[in-house]
């Protein structure tokens, strides 16, 4: 009787240390976190990060590859030239719930199909990470960013291999960036003045997920393959943490970047006519032109030449804005208050016809306003060779 009253203490203690194991294996949850677009530049794309659960210590966590500090000592020169370092920061759960909230961000969650060893694997990566000798790295928005990041760990951490469906055909990047600055235009015409043909090369599955919400949409459907071929789910539940409706969109400027840009080619036109009319020339309106051509022109050329920055390298527009109208400001100036005709608006002509005429075939996407701003351009050096030809 004693050891039959032993053995069902033995096996009652083995019951409850195997429950004890199941509930510790299962204490620890890891989620792919994706938020909504902001109304900040830098927000406009959405945001990816990693969440940890540990409900036996009662832990919840949030890694988050996103943060950087605005006050770092000349952070505008670094972003410019391609060398913002950001770095992997550790938030409660509650307080980044909290601050998409606020903000007006819905966030989505997707609870991550992982093995309890590959739990511990990517917090032990995670953990890694954060080590203030690992935690900055070198942000490229591009090819590595918030979002690659944390999809990159979470493969490391598997036993075997992700599979993602198949990519979504006729993507680029600036096609996908344009998808989120519909409502920005000032801020999708800044980006697509940066960007060169580069980004207009059609890209898979694996360099959209520079995206967030591409991200979600490939991790959705993704299975993991171990390496004896049985397959899983990558996610195994979605559910929406944080649901708000968006905040209104701040009116900025009334006209879009179109109508500036239509409104400009206008103001030539009248600005020629009336030279033209009265026999005159208003060479403070070329200094205008050639001033803010140059300054636009030295941007655009520092970004090709010295930044680090994905695709800014093979900008074409750099043959429209270019900082050589700065530099010949003074020769202009000159010939025109001594009265001398300059070859300046000759050149300019068939220069800015060739660039128009490459246009269609350089491969590149151009903002409409490009073409506005050239025409107007060129309006102004054929009105003022006809107004030389009727004096």
């Amino acid at each position: 009787m004693k050891r039959k009253l032993i053995y069902l203490l033995l096996a009652l203690l083995i019951v409850g240390f195997a429950r004890a194991a199941s509930f510790k294996s299962d204490s620890i949850r890891f989620s792919l976190l994706t938020c909504a677009p902001g109304s900040e530049i830098y927000a406009h794309f959405g945001h990816t990060a990693i969440r940890y659960e540990n409900y036996t210590r009662k832990i919840d966590l949030v890694f988050n590859y996103g943060m950087f500090n605005f006050r770092e000592p000349h952070f505008v020169w670094r972003f410019v030239k391609g060398e913002t370092d950001y770095q992997l920061g550790i938030t409660p759960y509650v307080y980044f719930r909290a601050e998409y909230a606020m903000r007006g961000s819905s966030v989505y969650q997707q609870v991550l199909n992982l093995t309890q060893e590959e739990k511990l694997r990517l917090l032990g990566l995670l953990e890694e990470n954060y080590r203030p000798e690992n935690r900055v790295y070198r942000y490229n928005y591009f090819y590595d960013n918030c979002t690659t990041r944390a999809r990159d760990q979470i493969e490391k951490a598997i036993e075997g291999k992700v599979v993602y469906a198949d990519s979504i055909g006729g993507k680029t990047f600036r096609s996908i960036i344009h998808e989120f600055t519909s409502e920005a235009l000032w801020d999708e015409f800044g980006i697509d003045l940066c960007l060169g043909v580069e980004a207009d090369r059609e890209i898979g599955k694996r360099l959209q997920m520079f995206a967030p919400f591409y991200m979600l949409h490939y991790a959705d459907s993704a299975y993991i393959v171990s390496s004896a071929g049985v397959k899983r789910p990558l996610v195994s539940e979605k559910t929406t943490i944080v649901n708000v409706d968006p905040e209104p969109v701040e009116p900025g400027f009334p006209l879009s970047p179109v109508a500036c840009g239509i409104l400009f080619l206008i103001v030539c036109i009248v600005m020629g006519w009336v030279q033209w009319k009265h026999r005159c020339v208003w060479w403070g309106w070329d200094v205008v032109l050639l001033l803010l051509q140059g300054l636009a022109g030295c941007i655009v050329a520092f970004l090709f030449f010295f930044s680090t920055h994905p695709t800014v390298g093979s900008n074409w527009l750099l043959w429209l804005f270019n900082p050589v109208p700065l530099f010949y400001l003074p020769f202009l100036v000159f010939h025109e208050k001594k009265g001398l005709k300059d070859p300046y608006h000759v050149i300019n002509i068939v220069y800015l016809t060739l660039f128009m005429v490459i246009i269609p075939i350089c491969g590149q996407e151009f903002n409409l306003t490009v073409l506005p701003l050239a025409l107007g351009l060129l309006v102004n050096s054929v009105s003022r060779i006809l107004v030389w030809n009727k004096k």
